[in-house]
């Protein structure tokens, strides 16, 4: 009998390729509102990068940085990243460049470019629930762990038959320990364990409330189940949401790949 975690992941997985939701909209900029009234929000992984078979790998193509650089010029700073990967880790990708963020599924947050975080919401995630879950990595080779600290991800692209027997020991672990104050985010060849009371959702309504950002029309696109928490609330702000690689529920369109994301992105400077 399967866990309820691993039908959980998989009932997710069959929420990505909705055939009754929004036709594709790959250069939406009849929708999008002058850059000087936007505050754009964008997701890194599989939306601005193309996916990797390890975290480690993905790379910024050439043009993306001056790209970013030059939107969040022309909206007066509001262009920000929203990310599960910590502010070092988004930093060591982006390098040079510094970008505003929401970082660790809203445990990290940065609102000026000249400070490494504003606002830190999430406490450690206990020792010993961490060494826990480390061990599930042994269930087969190509399972890579990542210590985010707040959280812990068992990334699984090297090892997609292990899927199941992750979540089932996740779904174990979660069952000696019912009040544990945690929740698992099931992604994409991805299960990872994290503090409950904090999303990129809850990032982005605390990002929108300071300078640059409040008074702006967000626009966020993402890729993953993890984005979708931000695709809930744009309508709340009057804001557009686009999904990449599949039509999620709810959103104003959908791109077909990173690159059409970064071509989109580029046209916003010159739309003619």
């Amino acid at each position: 009998m399967k866990s309820e975690l691993a039908e959980m992941a998989l009932d997710q997985k069959r929420t990505m390729h909705d055939d009754d939701a929004p036709e594709s909209v790959p250069v939406p900029h009849a929708l999008v509102p002058h850059l000087d009234e936007t505050a754009i929000l964008l997701d890194i992984d599989g939306t601005l990068l193309d996916l990797m078979p390890t975290p480690r790998e993905v790379w910024v193509p050439p043009g993306l940085s001056e790209t970013l650089n030059r939107l969040a010029e022309r909206t007066s700073g509001a262009l920000a990243l929203v990310s599960g990967r910590s502010l070092n880790d988004i930093d060591l990708i982006f390098a040079p460049d510094i970008f505003r963020a929401v970082a660790g599924h809203g445990a990290e947050m940065r609102l000026s470019v000249d400070s490494e975080a504003d606002d830190v919401h999430a406490p450690p995630l206990d020792k010993e629930l961490k060494r826990r879950l480390a061990a599930i990595a042994k269930l087969s080779p190509g399972i890579l762990l990542e210590d985010k600290g707040y959280s812990l991800a068992l990334h699984y692209r090297l090892a997609p038959h292990a899927e199941k027997a992750i979540y089932e020991s996740v779904s174990l672990i979660r069952a000696d320990l019912p009040n544990a104050p945690i929740e698992v985010l099931p992604g994409k060849f991805v299960c990872e364990i994290k503090h409950s009371g904090f999303t990129k959702a809850s990032g982005v309504r605390e990002l929108m409330k300071h300078e640059p950002f409040r008074g702006r029309r967000p626009l966020f696109i993402g890729d993953d189940v993890t984005d979708e928490t931000v695709f809930a609330i744009m309508p709340d702000m009057d804001g557009l949401a686009f999904s990449v690689g599949r039509r999620a529920m709810g959103v104003n369109g959908h791109f077909d790949a990173p690159a059409d994301v970064r071509m989109f992105l580029a046209r916003l400077l010159d739309p003619r």
